[in-house]
């Protein structure tokens, strides 16, 4: 049997080709310090990787995160191995066989993963002159809003912020909470939005008897959801809170891998996936399609990224019942241009550029 990490050719129309591979360091300051329940941020570590087969660019970048391990030195040392093994298959349109070997060269590391895997997948695309959403086969007429983030000040700011999101176009509106006046917080922000949709994200700020409590006041201000109220590693206590709500829980730091989703399948009603979680866009679609499977609806979510990885999020809106991909917003500047989100609004029919749509500023 031939080891699909060793396939160059498995469909027998593209074959080997040269091709080149970089990748770069870029630190990108935030317009203002953004602060969830385990600290605050005030500039994002990503690296951007580019493959190039002579004629056209893939574009990648990884926005790894310290809560799952990994940094942007912990990047930077298994790509030389990760992009080798691309190099080694040869075609950027042999997926599963890059995949399968980025998988046996590195076990983990599933953000710089992600980074590869976007870059080859933008590859892809480009060179069959299609949008990334194509290449997968989605349907672009499917669309979602994404969220933008307001995160967590004390109430005034946060009532600031808040208004200069609505006035900008943004409809959607999810809210850090985890602190010891959450309430005053929350409320400043309703105050400030009252005919917006409304989330809450508490980065597992509370214990399951907490939650509980505190998810009946959230539904008193018509919170849509609320995101990961307990820690990850009390899956006992995420049951605990789901079978309690007064507001349907979506699970992020407990929904990583595809393996997790059984896990959560009966604690939660959302699963929040994460390229920079799960390795890729195309082990997001499988994460998708598990948590239908499971009876869960689905959210994509990202970290604080460039749009060299953004992008690409984007093209998985049609698989969407919740977007949650402003983090390019979160920046002072960002180096790469990406898909148009007017207000939050995601619209792929719109995308006029081959492969993610990812391009220098």
């Amino acid at each position: 049997m031939t080891d699909p990490a060793d396939s160059t050719d498995p469909g027998g129309a593209t074959g080997t080709t040269s091709l080149t591979t970089e990748f770069e360091r870029v630190e990108l300051p935030l317009k203002t310090p953004f602060t969830i329940s385990r600290g605050t941020q005030h500039t994002a570590d990503n690296v951007v990787v580019r493959i190039e087969d002579g004629e056209h660019v893939g574009v990648g970048a990884a926005a790894p995160s310290r809560h799952y391990g990994e940094t942007a030195a912990t990047v930077e040392a298994v790509l030389p191995d990760l992009l080798a093994a691309v190099e080694a298959v040869g075609d950027p349109l042999a997926l599963d066989a890059v995949d399968a070997r980025l998988d046996r060269v590195v076990e983990r590391n599933p953000a710089a993963k992600a980074a590869v895997r976007i870059a080859c997948c933008d590859l892809a695309a480009k060179r069959l002159d299609v949008p990334l959403y194509r290449l997968l086969g989605l349907d672009g007429s499917r669309t979602v809003t994404s969220s933008f983030t307001v995160g967590i000040d004390d109430p005034e700011r946060m009532a600031e912020k808040t208004r200069d999101a609505v006035d900008a176009g943004y409809s959607v509106l999810k809210t850090k909470l985890g602190t010891d006046d959450d309430e005053a917080r929350l409320a400043a922000v309703r105050e400030a939005a009252p005919d917006a949709r409304l989330r809450v994200d508490a980065n597992e700020a509370w214990t399951p008897r907490e939650a509980v409590r505190n998810c009946a006041w959230l539904a008193e201000y018509d919170v849509e959801f609320c995101e990961q109220p307990v820690p990850a590693d009390h899956p006992e206590g995420l049951r605990y809170v789901y079978e309690r709500s007064a507001v349907p829980i979506a699970a992020d730091e407990s929904c990583v891998t595809l393996a997790d989703v059984p896990r959560i399948a009966d604690a939660c009603d959302i699963a929040n996936v994460k390229l920079m979680k799960c390795g890729g866009p195309r082990q997001a679609v499988e994460l998708f399609h598990a948590a239908r499977a499971h009876g869960l609806e689905t959210m994509l979510g990202c970290m604080i990224e460039t749009n060299a990885a953004i992008a690409a999020s984007v093209h998985l809106a049609p698989l969407l019942d919740y977007a949650d991909l402003d983090g390019s917003l979160l920046l002072d500047s960002d180096p790469y241009d990406g898909v148009p989100m007017p207000g939050g609004d995601i619209d792929l029919s719109t995308v006029d550029r081959p492969g993610t749509g990812a391009r220098r500023s």
